[in-house]
């Protein structure tokens, strides 16, 4: 592996690392509060599917030894997170509804992947692009999904549901991995990173505009943690999301 590419994905390793952790603030308040509250599952099965299909990838490619470890990290730290919800849930519907997406998505939908690409399609390079294409997809979602809540900072000229720290390093996240994946010419890392660290720009610039308006509350900083993240693959993808 080329020195730049390995030292540019070092780096995207350490961010891609500090985005896999950003909930552990949320998840310290359940275990003290010994209840989920009105926190959703959601975001950490869809990260735990994301970091499962990429250490995948990871493995699968040649020299994807960088993707496969940040991601792997990835798949303990959301795995630990979901083993705590189910711990504390608030209540019983809402284990069996983190227990039944686990189960639909973690294990049935990768696990579909898995045996399909692994005994239905013959070729590295197939695998590796049906693999990929599963992978970008799902990223592209992934950095989407804050775009709900910048309608919602828009409407109420209020980041209080922003978190800045976790905006600015999955912009961070996005823009080293796409950088990573052009150096490497990997379409499948680019496209889905690439388009996270365009977004990310557009969430920064939007709590630049409306940063004065911030209402500090420890309660609004911790669920919206919960819900930006939905767009920590990190890695991310990585990717961190990648």
């Amino acid at each position: 592996m080329d020195s730049t590419l390995f030292i540019i994905g070092i780096i995207g390793n350490i961010i891609s690392v500090l985005v896999f952790v950003s909930p552990i603030p949320t998840f310290w308040r359940i275990v003290r509060s010994k209840s989920t509250e009105d926190f959703e599952s959601a975001p950490y099965v869809l990260t735990l599917l994301n970091s499962l299909l990429w250490l995948y990838y990871g493995l699968t490619k040649p020299d994807g030894l960088l993707v496969a470890t940040v991601n792997g990290f990835g798949a303990v730290m959301q795995t630990i997170y979901i083993l705590l919800f189910l711990v504390y849930a608030a209540d019983p519907s809402t284990r069996v509804k983190t227990v039944k997406l686990v189960a639909t998505l973690d294990i049935g939908f990768f696990g579909f992947v898995f045996a399909t690409t692994t005994f239905a399609i013959a070729g590295l390079d197939m695998k590796i692009m049906i693999i990929g294409l599963i992978c970008a997809c799902l990223n592209v979602f992934m950095y989407g999904s804050p775009l709900a809540a910048v309608r919602t900072v828009i409407a109420s000229k209020s980041v209080e549901y922003m978190p800045f720290f976790l905006s600015f390093f999955l912009f961070l996240n996005g823009g080293i991995w796409a950088t990573y994946a052009l150096l490497d010419r990997d379409v499948f890392l680019g496209i889905p990173n690439g388009i996270g660290f365009f977004l990310g720009g557009i969430q920064l610039v939007i709590y630049a505009v409306y940063k004065n308006y911030r209402v500090k509350s420890q309660t609004s900083d911790d669920a919206g943690d919960d819900g930006w993240q939905a767009a920590s693959a990190p890695f991310l993808s990585s990717d961190a999301r990648v």
